[in-house]
């Protein structure tokens, strides 16, 4: 017994120092992990694609067919829902009109820095090799195409991980998922099929339906100070839009601050307290946790794609600009 415990105990020690080592050797140095994150965001932004991709969160899962077209005037892209309520998205550089075919209803509003499948990566990637230590995975093939895998392992307790599959030949993200601090998919987004760098015209992501001359807006919304600041937010979250918005129709005003690592984005309401009573604490909606907590005659709501710490932080450091 003895004997077999001196020849087992080497031989364990030496595969956890060859686990480390591997570990180590997957890992990659910020000027590569810089240069792999561009070309994936590159891609999304420059070629020429049309697909049908899958969204996944929970037990709920909705299909979406893309066609993302590029000419020397701009990106151009149509989105078209293929499963529940039919609508019809088109994106521009400026601008987001909507077709809600079941009821004809027409919303435009301005375009923002929300990322959508697969131009998830922000503009300014430095900042995710800050907070996210990168390393690849392997390879794959998904909707046709061989994939290298990438993982981001976020670097603290404030941001969820997340992996990403990049078609080998042009790095078009062809697959990205959302994990929890045990390794759990708590979203995901992956092409089923997709034609990559295709000759395409402007008619392709052309709407299917007429575009009213002064079409309704979503909501009024106008970037101003809003009068409000987190004065704590986790390291990395900067504010990226502030405005104020009318919650409904007739309604009155609410402020919205976002804040963004680059990869996830947290927004913040504030409104005046609501007639009917609100039980303040954590909530989640899928992947998204939501923290209420009233102020004064204000009721603050933050949510995010976010662990929970994360929104509970800058909902308890939500205060009034000092005046």
């Amino acid at each position: 017994m003895k004997a077999f415990g001196k020849t087992v105990l080497p031989l364990l020690l030496l595969s956890q120092v060859l686990l480390v080592c591997t570990a180590r050797a997957d890992a990659l140095g910020d000027a590569e992990a810089l240069a792999l994150l561009q070309r994936i965001a590159q891609a999304a932004r420059e070629l020429n694609y049309r697909g049908t991709f899958v969204y996944q969160h929970g037990n709920h899962a909705e299909s979406s067919r893309i066609t993302h077209f590029v000419d020397p005037s701009g990106e151009f892209e149509k989105l078209e829902t293929l499963d529940g309520p039919r609508r019809e998205i088109i994106r521009n550089s400026s601008e987001i009109i909507t077709f809600y075919a079941d009821t004809g209803v027409v919303k435009r509003e301005r375009r923002t820095a929300r990322k959508v499948f697969p131009a998830l990566l922000p503009a300014q990637l430095s900042v995710l090799t800050e907070y996210y230590q990168l390393r690849k995975a392997g390879q794959d093939r998904i909707a046709g195409y061989d994939a290298q895998a990438l993982v981001l392992e976020p670097r603290d307790r404030f941001r969820y991980g997340h992996k990403l599959w990049a078609e080998m030949k042009t790095g078009l993200l062809l697959k990205a998922r959302m994990l929890d601090g045990r390794g759990e998919v708590m979203e995901q987004f992956h092409f089923t099929e997709v034609s990559i760098d295709v000759p395409l015209t402007k008619d392709a992501v052309a709407p299917r339906f007429a575009i009213p001359a002064a079409p309704q807006r979503e909501i009024a919304q106008t970037p101003t100070d809003t009068g409000w600041a987190v004065q704590n937010q986790p390291a990395g979250f900067k504010k990226i839009m502030e405005m104020h918005r009318q919650k409904q129709a007739g309604g009155g005003l609410v402020s919205h601050l976002v804040f963004s690592d680059g990869l996830a984005a947290v927004s913040v309401f504030i409104e005046p307290m609501p007639s009917a009573k609100i039980v303040p604490g954590l909530s989640h909606q899928g992947a998204v946790s939501i923290y209420t907590r009233p102020l004064s005659d204000k009721l603050i709501t933050v949510l995010g794609e976010t662990p929970p710490v994360t929104v509970m932080q800058i909902a308890n450091s939500v205060s009034p600009k000092a005046r």
